[in-house]
């Protein structure tokens, strides 16, 4: 039989006072008392079944017999029995002890192992140290890993190399403080030094332990670097929050929904013109908004009402008045939450936006404006993304012949001729913007029944719909171009009509002279004749005739004077008037012509001007006597209307063969416009092959340029 061996259980040593005095032992624990007194229950008991056995047996052994050997012989027996009978009364009284040691023994074992697990195993940093020297006496993985030492060299070195220099007098107050009350949990932070010289802020938890007989202290460290810099990140952050609120002009608050009182940060009161309050307090949301409008306040009201709600989800704009009476455009923004405890809360904003309403609404107007303005541009805009059209203005539209909306999504290459469109994407997509294309360099545009027009563009990088676009300014120059080209047509005729005027100026002076030098000088020197005759004639019947012949020469005489008088200005137009002067020049034109003659001359409400009345009549003589001379007519009518403010109204018809009105045209007719224009009027001449003619003419009552036109006439 093995006997369990039980080492001696070493006494705790006394822990000392600082001042030197004995301090009172630790109280046993419940297993030393246990076995303190199993081991005096089994010491008396052997003691006392041995005095029991000695004497009783003693006593039994003179009352068997007397005899020496006999009793010496008991005495022996006797003696072996008590030793076999108490090694086995010893073996069963100590058989449950051993045990109980050992069971003992195994689970301080198990216990020791799990706090050393614990202890090693921690994830936080551990050491202890003696209290009295400061040497560091065990260091966890954890604490070697942290601050960069081994275990080895943790045991050489005091925890005081622990705190970086200058630190002393801090660490020294502590200790003494530590010292004064050993039992008693410390908690500091302070800041440690790691092995390669940086440094962690750390939260550091001592209590009291024995450790192998020293005065140790446990030290548990937390290191909170992290979560300082979280912590000081977060102040930042909440600082920069608070200086974009307040760049931003807005304000954050809350409102309990269950009383409808409320808190507000400094950004609400400042927003709305008041002095923030010295101690946050809870008052109602009314007492903060001024509406600007009942229709605001009516609004508030409502948004008062909808915070009691469970839900509650607001985005709203309000005009309010600040207390210096400025006016506000407030965003206001609020939804149901909770506050740290848990309870219900309705957690909202308060942004001043009125210098971005303000702006918006300038921008609207600026919009609006430009849209206007791009509307009612004579010239084509159009916006391009990828060739194709975004945006077409309504000029755009009618220029290329579409509808309003039909233009969108067309490719450049279906508006721009073929032979050009290699030159309109170079000057789009050059990398240096090209100039403008004007009068001098022209571009052929196709709208959509293919015709094909001249254009001037002008290019331009602009932003449409969020995306890169190319703007497109068409300037239509066919009618520029028509017009250049009919007034390059019209100096030319002028220039042919100067000169035609030149000559029949000069063919009528030289017929007028003809006709005064053969008729009129012939007529007179046939009177000077018949004058000297009849002065020379004796016969007064024959001095008579004399007399009627030179009477008879005379008044032929007169009567070609007339025609020419007749033939260079009526007189009807002065003394008559037009509507007269306009019926004897039809009457006489048509007297012995094959054609009907429809007359429907109106009179008048005032006469018109002297140029005004010289043009209408000449252009209407100019009229009828082209009917003469090349309509081969059967019909002509002739009208003469009051047009009221706007003038009167001369037009000639006819149903003669008509001409080319794109043909080559007759001085007659350039003359007619000259007239007419010289005047302030407007001429239309309508014909076609086999259609007849048309002269439609408006003249005004009073010329805006009272000069005649005499180098007209003929």
């Amino acid at each position: 039989m093995q006997v369990a061996r039980l080492d001696p259980v070493p006494a705790p040593s006394m822990p000392v006072a600082p001042s030197g005095q004995p301090t009172p032992a630790p109280p046993e624990r419940p297993l030393a008392q246990a076995l303190r007194r199993d081991r005096w229950r089994v010491v008396l008991g052997y003691l006392g079944l041995a005095l029991v056995w000695i004497l009783c047996s003693d006593a039994a052994v003179q009352v068997l017999t007397r005899d020496m050997a006999t009793a010496a012989h008991w005495q022996t027996v006797k003696g072996a029995f008590f030793v076999v009978a108490s090694a086995a009364l010893i073996y069963l009284l100590l058989r449950p002890l051993a045990q109980h040691v050992l069971q003992t023994h195994s689970k301080l074992e198990c216990s020791e192992t799990r706090h050393r697990q614990m202890f090693q195993n921690n994830p936080g940093p551990i050491l202890v140290y003696d209290l009295d020297t400061l040497a560091i006496l065990d260091a966890n993985p954890a604490a070697m890993q942290l601050f960069g030492w081994s275990h080895d060299e943790f045991t050489t070195m005091p925890i005081s190399a622990l705190w970086p220099t200058g630190d002393e007098p801090k660490l020294a107050a502590k200790l003494a403080q530590i010292r004064a009350a050993p039992d008693e949990l410390c908690v500091i932070s302070a800041d440690l030094q790691l092995k390669d010289g940086s440094r962690r802020h750390m939260e550091m938890r001592s209590n009291f332990i024995d450790y192998d007989g020293h005065r140790a202290r446990l030290l548990i460290a937390i290191d909170r670097t992290s979560e300082d810099q979280a912590l000081r990140r977060r102040d930042l952050a909440l600082a920069r929050v608070e200086e974009a609120h307040e760049m931003a002009r807005i304000g954050a608050w809350e409102v309990d929904p269950g009383t409808g009182l409320g808190r507000y940060s400094n950004q609400v009161y400042h927003l709305l013109g008041r002095r923030p309050p010295e101690a946050r307090r809870w008052h109602r949301f009314e007492e903060l908004l001024v509406p600007a409008d009942p229709a605001t306040a009516a609004l508030t009201e409502q948004l008062l009402q909808d915070m009691a709600a469970e839900q509650v989800q607001i985005d709203v704009l309000l005009p309010l008045l600040a207390m210096d009476g400025r006016a506000l455009m407030v965003h206001l923004r609020a939804e149901s939450g909770h506050d740290d405890a848990g309870r219900p809360r309705v957690l909202g904003t308060l942004q001043d936006v009125t210098e971005r309403e303000q702006s918006r609404r300038l921008l609207r107007e600026r919009e609006e404006q430009f849209r206007e303005l791009v509307r009612v541009l004579p010239d084509g805009v159009v916006i391009l993304s990828d060739e194709h059209v975004l945006y077409a203005n309504a000029c755009a539209a009618a220029q290329f012949g579409y509808g309003q909306h039909t233009l969108l999504g067309e490719p450049l290459a279906a508006l721009v001729a073929a032979e050009d469109l290699a030159r309109v994407r170079a000057q789009l997509f050059a990398p240096i913007p090209l100039p403008s294309t004007g009068a001098g360099e022209v571009i052929g545009m196709r709208r959509l029944d293919g015709e094909h027009f001249q254009a001037g563009l002008a290019v331009g990088d602009v932003r449409y719909g969020g995306r890169n676009c190319k703007l497109l300014i068409v300037r239509d120059l066919s009618e520029p171009e028509r017009i250049r080209e009919a007034l390059e047509t019209s100096n030319r005729e002028l220039q042919a009509m100067a000169g035609r005027l030149f000559s029949l100026q000069e063919d009528e002076r030289r017929a007028i002279s003809r006709d005064l030098h053969d008729d009129i000088g012939q007529a007179i020197t046939a009177m000077k004749l018949s004058a000297y005759a009849a002065q020379d004639e004796d016969d007064p019947a024959r001095r008579g005739d004399d007399l009627e012949q030179i009477i008879q020469l005379a008044d032929a005489t007169v009567g070609k004077l007339r025609d020419i008088s007749t033939l260079l200005r009526p007189p009807q137009l002065d003394a008559l008037g037009l509507e007269a002067a306009l019926r004897w020049q039809a009457s006489v034109l048509f007297r012995s012509a094959a054609i009907e003659l429809l007359p429907d001359i109106q009179a008048l409400p005032q006469r018109p001007q002297g140029d005004i009345e010289q043009a209408c009549f000449r252009i209407a003589q100019e009229s009828l006597t082209n009917v003469l001379r090349h309509a081969r007519a059967s019909q002509v009518s002739l009208q003469l209307h009051d047009m009221g403010d706007a003038g009167l109204h001369l037009q000639v018809r006819d149903d003669g063969e008509g001409f080319d009105p794109e043909g080559p045209r007759g001085l007659g007719l350039i003359v007619m416009r000259e007239r007419a224009q010289s005047v302030g009027g407007t001429l239309r001449i309508e014909s076609a092959h086999g259609a007849g003619t048309l002269i439609d003419l408006y003249l005004p009552y009073r010329s805006s340029d009272p000069a005649t036109p005499d180098t007209l006439e003929h």
